[in-house]
């Protein structure tokens, strides 16, 4: 099917109304599936390719990037799992291969070592550390044991747990690790002396790390795998401590009043498994709003701020747009356009005045792509966009690369990553596994509610759900 510029740039009828695309859907049933333009399909391919290749097959670990030789990131591991069903369902990969490349994971996982030792683990009270050697999986380096990084592996177990839902024997085994390995995990070894917050991480130098998931960010999955729990759950207090400090994230008025936090990942990695649409807590009644549509708001209000361009950084427009946690060049302070600008290497990045704000030119792919669920009518021309402008320098065998940097055309620094053009500024090198995922998981969702309808199937995440207090949608059913 053909798509007028209009069409593309301003997501019109026809964007709306195409038919689906050879080669997608296999197994989705009835499922309205919602089309986009072909171009959209070949970055989801190229995504999805990044974890299928990259894989360790002797343990089923993915590196937290690449090219660049790395070790593993157990979030990207949890994208992963989720990823490959994505691959079976669009014709990309076998289930055999597939399930099989699944298992081997979970078995690393239910049987590698854990203990409070600083080396020799993999994790302790059922979690594990942030990043592990690609071979040995191991405790990379001091990194810390991961609540979040954790949840993000768990949130793919479980999936991986309720997709492969066959006779076969090998999925009658994911099933049964998938449950093992949530089940073990201790989510009040994270709370400070019995008091209801989670902490982000624990090290065996210095234990609990002191800042809490409490707030408005990505943390909101932590507390509801937490209230989840069929064995070490957190208390039904949990929740109320998460929101309370609400009342300081609100930004905006009327239709752009919404939960704010300046990078766009924040908005979107609980809404890769979540389907938060029509169902509200308690501060969403009071609202009127749910989490999907403040997700939504916020992606307006992303895409607003690099509109307006208050810091004048070259390459912001309505059309190329997006700012979260990403690569940068290096912390660099040099001149621009008559001041001197602070640049960042790999940095949360979002709207100045809103939590967690930074802005130093430098835009990624996934902010926007991960958003597409949301606002498809702004997400598919950024797409376009960006390919468009960028995509010589910016995309590549696993579609887009990291982030680019427009106004960054200094060559005398020794960049941290990626390479500087002194004409069209600098590019990242590297793909990085935490934002690969958005980007396929958020389109799964966006044509066919595939993760969202997967994961409604879990009985512990409509527990916890339920226990924080969410009511109405999916969960009446």
């Amino acid at each position: 099917m053909q798509f007028s510029r209009r069409e593309l740039l301003g997501g019109g009828p026809a964007l709306l109304a195409a038919t689906s695309l050879g080669g997608c859907a296999t197994t989705l049933g009835r499922t309205p599936i919602r089309a986009l333009p072909p171009f959209y399909e070949d970055i989801e391919r190229r995504t999805f390719r990044f974890f299928w290749e990259t894989a360790n097959r002797a343990n089923g670990l993915v590196p937290d990037r690449w090219p660049t030789p790395s070790f593993s990131s157990i979030a990207a591991v949890g994208f992963a799992l989720t990823a490959y069903p994505v691959g079976i369902e669009r014709g990309w990969c076998s289930r055999a291969d597939a399930r099989d490349l699944t298992l081997t994971t979970l078995r690393f996982f239910q049987d590698a070592p854990q203990g409070p030792h600083p080396t020799g683990v993999t994790g302790h009270k059922g979690f594990f550390y942030h990043f592990l050697d690609m071979r040995t999986g191991l405790r990379f380096r001091r990194t810390e044991l991961s609540s979040v990084d954790t949840t993000l592996l768990l949130l793919g177990v479980l999936f991986a747990g309720s997709y492969y839902d066959g006779p076969h024997l090998a999925e009658r085994e994911i099933r049964a690790l998938a449950e093992a390995i949530y089940a073990r995990a201790d989510w009040n070894f994270f709370r400070h002396d019995g008091r209801a917050p989670i902490s982000m991480g624990w090290h065996p130098e210095t234990g609990l790390i002191r800042a809490n998931w409490v707030g408005y960010n990505e943390g909101m999955m932590v507390n509801l795998l937490a209230l989840g729990a069929p064995v070490h759950a957190g208390p039904a207090s949990l929740w109320d401590e998460w929101t309370r400090p609400y009342p300081r994230f609100w930004r905006g008025a009327g239709p752009t009043r919404h939960l704010a936090f300046a990078p766009l990942f924040g908005h979107q990695y609980s809404h890769a498994w979540i389907d938060f649409r029509g169902i509200q807590d308690a501060p969403m009644r009071a609202a009127r709003l749910d989490y999907f549509e403040n997700s939504r708001r916020a992606t307006y209000a992303n895409r607003a701020y690099c509109a307006a361009n208050p810091l004048r950084w070259d390459g912001y427009s309505d059309q190329v747009w997006g700012l979260t946690a990403c690569d940068g060049p290096g912390g660099f302070a040099l001149p621009f356009k008559g001041e001197r600008r602070q640049f960042h290497g790999y940095a949360a990045r979002g709207p100045l005045g809103q939590p967690d704000e930074r802005d130093d030119g430098t835009i990624a792919p996934t902010a926007a792509l991960g958003s597409l669920p949301f606002a498809p009518e702004i997400v598919v021309p950024c797409a376009e966009a960006m390919l468009r402008q960028h995509g010589a320098r910016s995309y590549g065998e696993y579609g887009f690369r990291d982030s680019f940097n427009p106004s960054f055309r200094y060559t005398e620094p020794k960049v941290d990553t990626g390479t500087v053009d002194p004409v069209h500024g600098w590019v990242a090198r590297d793909y990085l596994g935490i934002d690969q995922g958005p980007i396929l998981l958020q389109a799964a969702n966006h044509r066919s509610e595939f993760v969202w309808r997967v994961m409604r199937e879990v009985p512990a995440l409509r527990l916890g759900l339920q226990r924080a207090g969410f009511t109405g949608g999916w969960l009446s059913s």
